[in-house]
Parts: C-alpha cells; sequence; structure tokens
C-alpha cells in the first residue's frame, strides 16, 4: 500500500465531501488525515490516505474534475518515521485592522524560536483581520515568544495572544 496525499480544491457544492471519501473508500484506500474548509465560496480539501497507487486514485478522482469546476492532485509521499517530540501545544490568536504582512511577520516571530504551525486559519471579516493558530513550542519557548509576539504586535498594530491550548479540545 501507498501514502497519498490529495487535495481537493474548486468551486463549493455540496456533496464534494461525500463525492471523494466514496471514491477512496471503493478504492479500499484508508483515510488517516484529512482538513477541509471553505474560503470565500470555494472548496480546499487535503487528505493523507493509505491505498492503492497514485495514478489509480488520480483515475478514480477525474469523473469529479471532468466538468472543470474542481482540481485534484495525488501524490505518493513518505510515511512519517520516528519523530522527535511535537513540543507543548499552544493556541496564538492575531486580530486587528487588514493589512499586508501579518501571517508572515508573526509566523517568523514564531519559526524563530523553534514553534511549528500544526493549523491555521484566517479570516478577513470587513477591517476586521483574525488569525488562529495551532502551534507547538519547544520546552521554555513560550515566554521568548510572547515577548517577539509583542513587539511584532506593536509594529503591525494588532492584538497578540498566546496561551497554552486546552488538550481536550485538540
Amino acid at each position: 500500500m501507498n501514502e497519498l496525499a490529495i487535495t481537493v480544491i474548486g468551486r463549493d457544492r455540496p456533496g464534494i465531501v461525500a463525492d471523494v471519501a466514496e471514491v477512496l473508500s471503493g478504492l479500499g484506500a484508508n483515510l488517516t488525515d484529512s482538513t477541509m474548509t471553505r474560503l470565500r465560496g470555494h472548496f480546499a480539501m487535503t487528505l493523507i490516505c493509505v491505498g492503492p497507487a497514485a495514478t489509480e486514485v488520480e483515475a478514480a478522482l477525474a469523473p469529479l474534475a471532468a466538468d472543470g469546476h474542481l482540481l485534484a492532485t495525488v501524490s505518493e509521499v513518505v510515511p512519517d518515521g520516528a519523530s522527535t517530540a511535537p513540543g507543548e501545544p499552544y493556541v496564538m490568536a492575531v486580530h486587528g485592522a487588514d493589512r499586508l504582512g501579518i501571517v508572515a511577520a508573526t509566523t517568523r516571530a514564531l519559526a524563530e524560536v523553534g514553534g511549528n504551525v500544526t493549523d491555521l486559519s484566517t479570516r478577513l471579516s470587513g477591517d476586521l483581520y483574525v488569525v488562529i493558530a495551532e502551534v507547538d513550542l519547544p520546552d521554555g519557548a513560550a515566554d521568548v515568544l510572547r515577548e517577539r509576539l509583542a513587539r511584532t504586535a506593536a509594529e503591525l498594530g494588532v492584538e497578540v495572544t498566546l496561551r497554552p491550548a486546552d488538550p481536550d479540545l485538540l
């Protein structure tokens, strides 16, 4: 069996998740990780599954994209091996007036302390821009990151909070 990364993007409509899941199930592909969202009327989904060859999965998904409203890609990926400890889970929240560079600057501060983004979403509502990121931090890095984020927030004119993640919610 192969570990595959599958992306499906395009104009949103009811039934896309069911259609993709049925194709994968019909091929005997086991869905191991997935994320899906709607972005201003567009659908975006990324899946990791274990199943047949990428070419077989790609061919089976092709009819879903035949009308030109969806694009499905399939790539073989290297399975995760032994990894280092993920670190401490935190939630970083940013909100303020929309402007260029908010995600770039706040995630750069995170990277500089060795932190890793594990999930990130952004929303623009009028002039208000909101970023919510689940992050893993190396032991003891939270205080250093808070200081860097405070400087970054002041430069950007936004508010930033960093709090330990509630493990029951993740």
